[in-house]
């Protein structure tokens, strides 16, 4: 500030700069000289919103309020009664956040339609979607605001509105329209073009669409956008809340103790600022404990939480379960699925129902919750909601005697949850993997299963789980996986995309990038869906190993025709091609070994872009698919010629 200059003037400026605490200290000094117009109390406001200082936000707030109203300007005074509505619903005081909605509707009322009409429909498509679940009418808000900000010209509300239209169309169902509607809405915040509260606002309503689907690798994404944007501003409360989705992230992804750490500052910079997010920091906590074996200090977060407001199922339930009370835990299901009817959230308390009503020994219970999280996956079509409904299904299916059944849910849900770099929840499900190689009989495979388990239960921290599986692995009996002892017969199948190299140096290594997530889940979801077990997957390639020979020609069939269908759709998929062989091979925990895991990479080696090339026991003569005549290749490394055929699969 220069000396001829006022603390006014540099307020002003410092504002204008984005200079939150500057500024709020400077139009405070302002305000001990001279009372602050309407303008600037509204300013004042803001730069205390950003610096965390709530109370005195909605203090400064209030008299900007009621200088608009004495100067006769019934539109910036219903915005100021709009963001009042706001900050007291974050205080959790729900009944004066409505009372200051009514307000700012009366102020409107009678009055010509403006862009203030907007944001009041913008604010009741809010409560409707985030107060009263009820989704219709947020939708029919969200869609009028967007009507009026593309009337007015408001680039702002249009993206705003636009935002809300997508979260509501998601809470229904309609996740790809919903997430179409989310990105074009999030474009212009990413280009700067937003204010610095809609800014905020798309991201954090963003990255809770994503959490709420469970999409973990898009909410990470945005998450880390989010976290740059934040550190570029000069503000303390924004912050807070994105470290409680960062702590939801990395725990996810893993990283418990830095996962910990978010939450923590998160607890300590949120409880005077927005009771809502310091609630969820608080059970954010309470998970990580509990999945640590720290049941006293999950007690105490679960319990923060709930003073806080936030809802601490289905945590809670599996502390009471962890604690050796079915019946507590139960109880704590039943109330939080009796008060919730939104599915995303319900989807959340599900797989927790399953497991506690197996625990009581309710099968019909466990098979009620299995079907309903089904239903629930089906229709919003993330991985880890499909993860959770199979691992669901897997439990049930192995309570009702049909081990076969389980294995094959449990398999899928172990890949999928590989997909979404889950570690935690791939580990319970190798878990389930074990129980239903026990049932029926594979002790071996079973062991191979908890041994893997127990090392990543060891990585992770997680006490609980560890202490479980390695009771389960006494009980199977321990053995040394790389003895000769443990042979098996398996189809193997090795994949490649030809002339990847090239491919690269042609698309760059962003498409490229964007190429293999497609190529990964596409193929990834296929294995899953036929029973395979993907063993390494380097590079652009994979090996997977089936039960049958069948099971992996019908895969590699399936693959082919995807990429085929891909192709004619879409103008380009990759040229895939694949190798089959049926050997006898040692299973150890790095996979399998063996020259018969040599020779089928060999054959693949031979194959050509699109192409199937099977050994020619894989493919007998007769089989539903036509192939070519037999002819003897000599693979290299190897001694003896091996006779294969070509699948048309075409």
């Amino acid at each position: 500030m220069s000396g001829a200059e006022s603390p006014l003037e540099a307020g002003r400026e410092a504002i204008a700069r984005y200079e939150w605490a500057k500024g709020y200290e400077l139009l405070q000094a302002a305000a001990e000289e001279h009372p602050l117009e309407a303008e600037d109390l509204a300013a004042l406001a803001e730069a205390a919103w950003w610096t965390a200082r709530l109370d005195e936000c909605i203090e400064a707030r209030e008299r900007a309020f009621s200088a608009y109203v004495e100067a006769g300007e019934p539109g910036p005074a219903s915005r100021i009664a709009m963001a009042l509505a706001k900050d007291h619903f974050a205080k959790g005081v729900s009944a004066i956040g409505t009372a200051w909605a009514k307000r700012a509707e009366r102020l409107l009322e009678g009055e010509p339609e403006s862009i203030e009409h907007g944001w009041l429909h913008r604010l009741r498509g809010v409560m409707a979607l985030e107060g009263a679940g009820d989704y219709e009418a947020a939708l029919a808000e969200a869609r009028r605001a967007g009507e009026l900000a593309a009337r007015f010209g408001d680039a702002e509300l249009m993206a705003v509105a636009l935002h809300d239209e997508g979260r509501a169309l998601i809470m229904r169902g309609d996740v790809s329209d919903g997430l179409a509607l989310i990105d074009e809405a999030t474009a212009p915040a990413i280009a700067g073009e937003l204010s610095p509260i809609n800014t905020a606002v798309v991201f954090c309503n963003t990255i809770t669409a994503c959490t709420e689907l469970a999409d973990y690798r898009r909410a990470g994404e945005w998450s880390d956008a989010a976290k740059r944007w934040c550190e570029r501003q000069s503000i303390a409360g924004f912050p807070g809340m994105c470290r409680v989705y960062r702590a939801s992230i990395m725990a996810v992804r893993g990283a418990w103790p830095e996962a910990e750490a978010e939450a923590k500052q998160a607890c300590e910079e949120l409880p005077s600022f927005n009771l809502s997010y310091a609630g969820a920091a608080f059970y954010e906590l309470g998970e990580l404990r509990l999945r640590a074996g720290d049941l006293e200090g999950a007690e105490t977060a679960f319990k923060q939480a709930h003073e806080l407001g936030r809802d601490p199922q289905p945590g809670l339930a599996l502390l009471r379960l962890a604690q050796g009370s079915v019946e507590g835990a139960r109880q704590c299901l039943v109330q939080a699925l009796g008060a919730e009817e939104g599915e995303l959230h319900r989807a959340r308390l599900l797989p927790a129902q399953v497991e506690v009503a197996l625990a009581g020994e309710d099968g019909a219970a466990a098979r009620a919750a299995a079907d309903e999280l089904d239903g629930i996956a089906s229709r919003y079509g993330t991985e880890a909601l499909a993860a959770s409904a199979r691992h669901a299904a897997s439990s049930v299916a192995l309570e009702d005697g049909d081990a076969s059944g389980a294995l094959a849910e449990a398999r899928q849900a172990f890949r999928l949850w590989q997909n979404v770099g889950a570690p935690f929840e791939a580990a319970r499900a190798r878990v389930a993997l074990a129980d239903a190689h026990t049932a029926l009989g594979n002790g071996e495979d079973a062991a191979l299963e908890l041994e893997a388990a127990v090392a990543a239960f060891e990585r992770l921290g997680a006490a609980s789980e560890l202490r479980a599986a390695r009771e389960r692995l006494a009980r199977v009996g321990e053995r040394t996986l790389a003895s000769g002892r443990d042979r098996t017969t398996k189809t193997f199948m090795f994949t490649d995309i030809e002339r990847s190299t090239k491919l690269v140096d042609a698309i760059g290594d962003e498409a490229w990038a964007d190429l293999m997530r497609w190529h990964d889940s596409t193929l990834r979801a296929l294995f899953a869906e036929h029973g395979g077990e993907e063993v390494d997957h380097t590079g652009d390639g994979f090996f997977v190993a089936f039960e049958e020979p069948t099971a992996a020609l019908d895969c590699a069939v399936a693959v082919q025709r995807t990429l085929a269908d891909h192709r004619r759709a879409h103008g380009f998929a990759p040229l895939v091609r694949i190798g089959l062989h049926t050997a006898e091979a040692t299973r150890q925990a790095a996979g399998y070994k063996g020259k018969g895991v040599h020779e089928a990479s060999r054959i693949a080696a031979v194959a050509t872009g699109g192409e199937i090339v099977a050994a020619a026991a894989v493919a007998p003569p007769g089989d539903r698919f036509r192939l070519s005549e037999g002819r003897k290749v000599e693979l290299r490394g190897l001694d003896s010629p091996v006779e294969v055929v070509s699948v048309e699969w075409r």
